[in-house]
């Protein structure tokens, strides 16, 4: 089973105006606009109770995946839509300064006050 599910837009438009594209329209808790600098790692986790998508703004970075045995690793560009699932460590390794959207199936809050974010080793 692959540790990624690539998405697609839900609809675009573009004219001489410009170009809107609605990435979805349900389904999604929480939306994060993040900035990273070129160089820089983030990630280094995963969630036990969110499956959490991207939406490449612009930029690029490497994306390495892995769940017990399974790794995975990804060249991540302009356009690029998908999600990691529950219970995949994920990091991201800037090549450029990136914008990006990330969006929560559950949000990273739970009622608890504990945040869904985990960096002890996967084991499932």
């Amino acid at each position: 089973m692959a540790l990624i599910q690539w998405l697609k837009i839900d609809f675009e438009f573009e004219n001489e105006a410009g170009c809107l594209r609605q990435l979805v329209h349900g389904g999604w808790k929480q939306v994060n606009v993040i900035t990273s600098r070129k160089g820089s790692v983030r990630g280094g986790h995963y969630h036990k109770y969110n499956t959490e998508a991207f939406y490449l703004i612009n930029g690029s970075l490497t994306l390495t995946l892995w769940r017990g045995g399974a790794r995975e690793t990804y060249e991540i560009r302009q356009g690029d839509f998908f999600a990691v699932l529950p219970g995949v460590y994920h990091t991201f390794e800037y090549h450029e300064d990136t914008l990006l959207v990330s969006m929560y199936s559950n949000g990273v809050e739970m009622e608890s006050g504990v945040k869904d974010i985990w960096t002890d080793q996967v084991r499932t």
